[in-house]
């Protein structure tokens, strides 16, 4: 999958105007010269880019619809990997992690998958081309179609809404499940949202020029036919050979080649500037023959990866490091993806036992208010959150050691004033102080500030009208 982003931000993170921005490749196998110039090239230099957030993942859950050979999971996974950082991902610029070790998207794919309609699958290119291949050789229709190639572009749809991305570079085979996730978003927000946009509806964002490169036989570079040229795997030699292998046709040295049917054209051109693409095309239609063209190929794509090739077999052999690394960015993946799950869970009906919602008055039944949510760290301490009327968090606690400690806390801040009393500014956040202790921290900027404020305004008013 190359799954890789309007201002808009997600209910669960505070304003932003940078645009968010999300690439995935599956781990079924060794990084191909298309998996690099389609997806990993670009996406690491939309990394590097200010006004841009980015999250690269690995989607080994993806992995387990085709491939039943563990071994070969396991061993993509560590190619991958040392592959992003290899070609320059720097993982304390971006969100780079491995899609399993995010336990909230198969939630999040659960709620997606019981509001979206079969027939939605049923029109998936994937499941239709199955469907098709049984046919045409007598098989009945579903014949091993498993579910999960059945309805995987839901949790391809999880992967995106997860992180409420604003694009998704992908190849025009993909553009279909772009369209599925923005489908099912609306769908959802349309059941659950109550006016509030939830889920953010991705867009597509497709390069031309990169979005298909032709394998060795001409058909798109792909694992599927075994027509790829490895990308670091191997040596400058190996890399060789595998250029050497690429069709062409029988003209000779001498004669004029058509450039654009030429497959290493197409090859070239993904890795040349616009004046060396445009003298090399001269040179195929003077004459030049197909192993003067292989060389020159060779030399063009080894000076760009020889460097990252040293580097992609130093990490290989160092598992702990490429290890470490995709810990902590789980750990970025999941401060995001956790909040937003559990607005989806809130609005669902999967609330917490202990949660505390503001109740509307009886003058202004159809307003609807902030709202406490109680919660349960990992390490086993409760804390609470407040949540405006349209989801977005607004305060964040820290732990207490029982939930009756962090109660008491909400049933003394829902008393008329006492938010707007215990709001201190504090950079980088806005603290909640009480009898001189920090206890939690609120927005980081002016606009954050004026909406919290605004949501404090309507409580009090509420819980004035409540001892009326």
């Amino acid at each position: 999958m190359s799954s890789s982003i309007s201002s808009r931000t997600s209910p669960s993170s505070n304003p932003s105007s940078r645009t968010r921005v999300l690439t995935g490749i599956t781990t079924t196998g060794t990084p191909h010269l298309g998996n690099y110039v389609g997806a990993i090239r670009p996406a690491v230099t939309a990394s590097l880019r200010a006004d841009t957030e980015a999250f690269y993942f690995l989607a080994d859950l993806h992995a387990l619809i085709k491939c039943g050979d563990p071994a070969r999971v396991e061993r993509s996974r560590r190619e991958l990997a040392a592959t992003w950082l290899a070609a320059g991902l720097d993982p304390e610029r971006v969100t780079f992690y491995r899609q399993s070790d995010i336990p909230e998207i198969p939630q999040l794919c659960w709620l997606l998958t019981c509001v979206t309609p079969k027939g939605l699958m049923n029109r998936s290119h994937a499941y239709k081309a199955s469907v098709d291949r049984n046919v045409e050789t007598g098989q009945e229709t579903d014949d091993g179609i498993n579910m999960g190639l059945f309805s995987y572009p839901i949790l391809m749809a999880a992967d995106i809404l997860m992180f409420n991305v604003h694009k998704v570079p992908v190849g025009r085979d993909q553009v279909q499940h772009i369209e599925m996730a923005r489908d099912i978003a609306q769908r959802f927000n349309h059941l659950f949202g109550n006016g509030r946009e939830l889920l953010l509806s991705p867009e597509a964002s497709i390069e031309e020029d990169v979005a298909l490169l032709p394998g060795l036989d001409g058909r798109k570079m792909s694992k599927s036919y075994d027509n790829t040229i490895p990308l670091f795997e191997g040596n400058a030699k190996q890399l060789r050979e595998a250029i050497s292998r690429i069709v062409t046709d029988s003209r000779l040295p001498g004669e004029a080649k058509d450039a654009e049917q030429s497959h290493l054209y197409v090859i070239y051109r993904a890795f040349a500037t616009p004046e060396a693409t445009a003298s090399f095309r001269s040179a195929l239609e003077g004459g030049m023959g197909w192993g003067d063209a292989k060389q020159a190929l060779f030399e063009l794509i080894d000076g760009e990866i020889a460097p990252m090739r040293e580097k992609y077999h130093a990490l290989m052999a160092q598992p702990a490091q490429v290890e470490a690394l995709l810990q902590i960015g789980a750990a970025k993946a999941r401060e995001r993806a956790a909040p937003l799950l559990e607005t989806l869970r809130d609005a669902v009906g999967l609330r917490s036992a202990t949660s505390v919602a503001v109740a509307p008055t009886k003058k202004k039944k159809a307003a609807k208010l902030a709202r406490f949510i109680s919660f349960r760290e990992k390490d086993g301490s409760f804390g609470f959150r407040l949540l405006a009327a349209d989801g977005e968090e607004l305060l964040y606690s820290s732990g207490h050691a029982t939930p009756q400690s962090s109660g008491a806390l909400i049933q003394q801040l829902r008393q008329p004033g006492a938010l707007s009393e215990a709001l201190k500014p504090a950079a980088p956040h806005y603290e909640l102080v009480i009898d001189g202790g920090v206890i939690g921290r609120g927005p980081v900027d002016a606009a954050g500030v004026d909406k919290l404020l605004a949501e404090l305004a309507a409580l009090d008013a509420a819980a004035s009208d409540s001892d009326a």
